[in-house]
């Protein structure tokens, strides 16, 4: 994976705000998970951005994300709850983009899509 520039107020906002107290693994992943069920309004449009073997969305197909999957989910990544022809399941949150969503919603996004970007790992 290739890594992509360090974006200072991310990092500062990852660290303080996300990670601040996760000395293992599965704090770090508990800290995604609270910070993103707490940022991201639901629901709100989302368009997958990149094919995921574990996800049977395809590019450029839009979904209606409805929420956070239980935490054990989310030990390994974030996933999200969505709603895809009369189903609900959960999908890699680092395969979507937000098409409809406030501000606060996206900006989350982005600090995930950023930590995967990086290569960060719990």
């Amino acid at each position: 994976m290739v890594q992509s520039k360090k974006e200072k107020a991310r990092e500062e906002r990852i660290s303080m705000e996300i990670i601040v107290d996760a000395y293992d693994e599965m704090e770090r992943a508990l800290g995604w998970y609270y910070y993103l069920d707490e940022k991201l309004q639901f629901p709100f449009t989302a368009k997958c951005i990149a094919v995921r073997l574990v996800s049977p969305l395809v590019k450029g197909e839009r979904v209606e994300v409805a929420g956070m999957p239980p935490e054990d989910e989310c030990e390994c990544e974030m996933f999200v709850t969505v709603r895809w022809q009369e189903r609900t399941f959960a999908v890699p949150l680092a395969q979507l983009e937000a098409v409809k969503a406030d501000q606060e919603t996206r900006e989350a996004i982005a600090d995930w899509h950023y930590w995967v970007r990086m290569g960060y790992e719990f």
